[in-house]
């Protein structure tokens, strides 16, 4: 039953992840309380691109959570309202010299194995499909699984979605973790009282790592900057998200100084958006001048005609990393009635749903679809000697 101050499940966290944690919680019938100590999609969900990815991810669990998640958010795209801005409109990674390619066409031929869609693309062909692509690179690869969607829109649309389920309670930061006499999750206590409820999912991006420490447990969640530039807007001068074959290298180091690679994509209301940087400075959002010469050079090399439009702002958010790039994904043995659904990095967006079913089914007691063993938040523990 949902109360004002009880529920079956507390979600912490109102961006994307938590949003569909509630939205497949209220699902399976149970009562959803979601706090946040800012507003709807106000962190990560809010500061990114929206991108729905299997073209970056190679065979292994995350690309399972991938194809997963690209059918719900088809499924999604029909139930939500149009506002959430989804896109089917694939991903065309372009490679800059014949090394690239012979990389390309292995990385594809792996994920062709595990149920990605990748087509072979020729030099002639490339610029059928993108005309205002810089002239003489060799090819690519075109993954039409992939797809687009405004972050912050679908968020919010999820939680109206969910119905009277989920209660929603915004501008209240959790201070801490209410347990029985056995250690098991009673509920949380924030800066507005207490909430009670047997489950607690920490869907708190960036800061899950804080969440966990309130818990008393480690999961070493750090923010991971990147800055995206937005352009004036435009008629549609790329039709695909495109973007060079170094940015899926980036996405798997865990290197913390600054990398960028182009990446570059239309919007359907005619602003283009520019990436992607990645670099482990804290929270730090101040503006870098280097980071933003970088990105337009990267975007102008492979869109020439970029390079006469005006950038009208960039701005910053952080992706919530984990070591070994996996998120953390279920319950934690280590404080009964606690599930973890963060650690996403720059792919949450796309994994959110998948992300939700999963942590639906572990609430209810439901089959998972796969195993869900590399996701398991307290694998990051010491070995016991």
């Amino acid at each position: 039953m949902l109360t004002r101050n009880s529920s079956d499940v507390i979600v912490i966290g109102a961006g994307v992840v938590g949003a569909a944690c509630a939205f497949y919680a209220a699902r399976v019938g149970l009562a959803v309380t979601v706090v946040d100590r800012g507003s709807v999609a106000g962190g990560t969900t809010g500061a990114g691109e929206g991108n729905l990815l299997v073209s970056d991810k190679g065979p292994g669990p995350e690309l399972e959570l991938a194809l997963l998640s690209a059918g719900l958010w088809r499924e999604l795209a029909d139930l939500l309202p149009e506002g959430i801005e989804y896109e089917l409109k694939g991903g065309l990674v372009v490679a800059s010299g014949e090394a690239g390619m012979r990389a390309l066409r292995d990385f594809a031929a792996g994920q062709a194995k595990a149920g990605v869609t990748a087509q072979e693309v020729s030099a002639d062909r490339v610029r059928e499909l993108e005309p205002c692509l810089a002239r003489g690179l060799p090819g690519g690869f075109l993954y039409p699984q992939d797809a687009q969607v405004m972050p912050a829109l679908a968020a919010a649309h999820l939680l109206r979605a969910a119905g009277e389920r989920v209660r929603v309670r915004l501008g209240e930061a959790v201070v801490g973790l209410l347990t029985g006499s056995a250690g098991e999750v009673r509920g949380v206590r924030t800066t507005a009282g207490e909430i009670h409820a047997p489950h607690v999912v920490n869907a708190a991006g960036t800061w899950g790592g804080r969440i966990a420490r309130i818990a008393g447990v480690e999961l070493p969640v750090l923010p991971r900057r990147g800055f995206v530039l937005v352009t004036e807007p435009l008629p549609r001068v790329v039709r695909h998200k495109v973007y060079a074959a170094d940015y899926v290298a980036d996405v798997a180091s865990g290197s913390a100084a600054l990398q960028t690679s182009p990446v570059v994509e239309g919007t359907p209301a005619g602003p283009v958006l520019i990436g992607a940087s990645r670099e482990r400075v804290g929270f730090d959002r101040t503006l870098s001048t280097e980071v933003v010469r970088r990105l337009a050079a990267g975007a102008t090399a492979l869109f020439p005609v970029l390079a006469t439009v005006r950038a009208m702002r960039a701005y910053a958010g952080f992706r919530p990393y984990l070591p070994d790039h996996l998120p953390a994904i279920g319950p934690d043995p280590r404080v009964p009635g606690l599930l973890h659904a963060c650690g996403h990095e720059g792919a949450g967006i796309g994994l959110a749903p998948a992300t939700g079913l999963i942590i639906a089914a572990c609430l209810a007691g439901g089959e998972q679809p796969f195993d869900i063993r590399p996701f398991r938040p307290e694998r990051f523990d010491p070995p016991v000697p």
